[in-house]
């Protein structure tokens, strides 16, 4: 197969060429001047003096830099006027890079205010700058240019960013500074139940806010005595944090939980974040597992915070059984990162603890309690159908029935036999209750042939 002949590839390089150089002229330096005089006439120096005085801060810092941007603004210059930028792959550019493309190549101009929204809570969406430049003050009263950019996801962009622009590079500095100080003093992640995830559009990073779980001790249902364990080693009062500091006792604590999928183990860690209140929880589990120096840097900084690992046995399997993973030493790196009076909790969960990693379990500083989560025993299994019946009517013998046939499932499995159980009572005219043989009747469902791979997902009694 022939290649294009030279003279005609020649002959198009010259014509590209031409295309690009009349591009050039077309749009020329001048075609950005006004964009540029915003800020240089302001600061009082041309844009090649200005120095370059930056914070850079996870795309997930985005609303928190933009309160602390508005709270400066509210404090120096109240009726301070954003403008923009218009221009193609603004994504692509930082708020310098832009402001140069502008001024050299006339790329960028003068445009809107680009606006976006943002989670803020659960609950609670806000509006944010995406992109744009505003003229303020510094304390001392020198005029400097504040400029806001969030990132870009479908450029790949994590980072959301704040510059400032002003002829002394001390002032830049004491703006950027006080306006760090001013977002902190606002973060919406303090004291939040946070989900990190990954987009699958480039990898992206996402948070995402969770409310946080509202469950009572009745809903736990465990063996005796281990709740009261978890909690005495997890949750305490503010109060008891200063004695323990005064005492010189340390702060930071792991606490793994173990057991077969179903027991309880993820429930458990959700009422035990309902009784932190006040404190940071991020949660990490599957691809995320990628995001844990960042996950452990702001529960650090946003302590008192509880770090949730959940199948932690996904990236610290025993090392003389699986080859070594960078997740898993960096697990134990973040771990013992952590200063002891720091208070933070590791929370970790597995299904394997027999695939665990022996240096996670037995070296101090790491884990220093390991609790199982058991498959219920008759008494725990009484009280997960009285708890999944939600008040119903109960036959009391057929029950007595159920919680003997049922030895070895897990809660999962209990949950899902009351389910059944009012699926089949729910399109009666009559209000629905779990007496008679209904209960009988879902466990005669669960338990056919046809269901085995249906018990074991729920957690069925193993193999006898």
């Amino acid at each position: 197969m022939g290649g294009i002949d030279e003279t005609d590839a020649v002959g198009l390089a010259r014509a590209l060429t031409q295309l690009l150089d009349d591009a050039r002229r077309g749009l020329g330096p001048g075609r950005g001047t006004e964009l540029v005089r915003r800020v240089t006439d302001h600061v009082g120096a041309p844009l090649a003096q200005l120095p370059n005085v930056a914070l850079q801060l996870p795309s997930w810092e985005h609303v928190t830099l933009h309160k602390g941007v508005e709270a400066y603004l509210a404090a120096h210059s109240p009726g301070a006027e954003w403008f923009g930028v218009a221009g193609l792959a603004r994504g692509h550019e930082d708020l310098m890079g832009m402001l140069a493309g502008a001024e050299q190549h006339g790329m960028y101009v003068l445009g809107a205010v680009e606006y976006g929204t943002a989670t803020a809570g659960p609950d609670e969406v806000v509006e944010v700058v995406q992109l744009g430049y505003v003229p303020t003050l510094a304390p001392d009263g020198r005029p400097v240019v504040i400029g806001l950019r969030g990132g870009y996801e479908q450029f790949g962009d994590p980072v959301c960013e704040l510059r400032v622009l002003a002829a002394d590079r001390e002032v830049a500095t004491a703006v950027r500074d006080e306006v760090e100080r001013l977002a902190r003093e606002r973060d919406v992640l303090r004291g939040a139940v946070l989900f990190f995830d990954v987009n699958e559009h480039r990898g992206n990073e996402m948070v995402s806010f969770l409310p946080r779980p509202e469950l009572s001790v009745e809903d736990v249902v465990l063996p005796a005595g281990v709740l009261d364990a978890i909690e005495r080693h997890v949750v305490r009062s503010a109060e008891h944090t200063a004695r323990l500091v005064a005492l010189g006792q340390h702060l930071k604590r792991g606490l793994l939980l173990h057991g077969p999928p179903g027991t309880g183990k993820t429930h458990t860690v959700r009422y035990l974040l309902g009784r932190l209140h006040g404190y940071t929880a991020v949660v990490l589990s599957g691809r995320a597992m990628k995001l844990l120096p960042q996950a452990t840097a702001l529960v650090r900084r946003l302590q008192p915070a509880v770090l949730v690992i959940e199948d932690v046995d996904l990236i610290a399997e025993d090392r003389g059984m699986h080859q070594t993973t960078p997740l898993l030493f960096e697990l134990l790196n973040r771990i013992d990162g952590v200063d002891a009076d720091a208070d933070v909790t590791f929370i970790l969960t597995t299904n394997r603890v027999a695939d665990m990693e022996r240096a996670l379990v037995d070296r101090p500083g790491r884990v220093d309690l390991a609790v199982e989560v058991p498959r219920p025993d008759a008494d725990g299994r009484e009280r997960l159908l009285r708890l999944y019946a939600r008040g119903l009517p109960l036959d009391a013998p057929q029950a007595a029935r159920v919680v003997a046939a049922t030895e070895g499932v897990t809660a999962s499995y209990m949950r899902e036999l009351v389910r059944r159980a009012v699926v089949r009572r729910i399109d009666a005219a009559a209000p629905v209750t779990l007496e008679g043989t209904v209960l009988d009747e879902a466990l005669a469902e669960l338990t056919d042939e046809r269901s085995t791979l249906t018990r074991a997902l729920l957690g069925g009694a193993p193999p006898a």
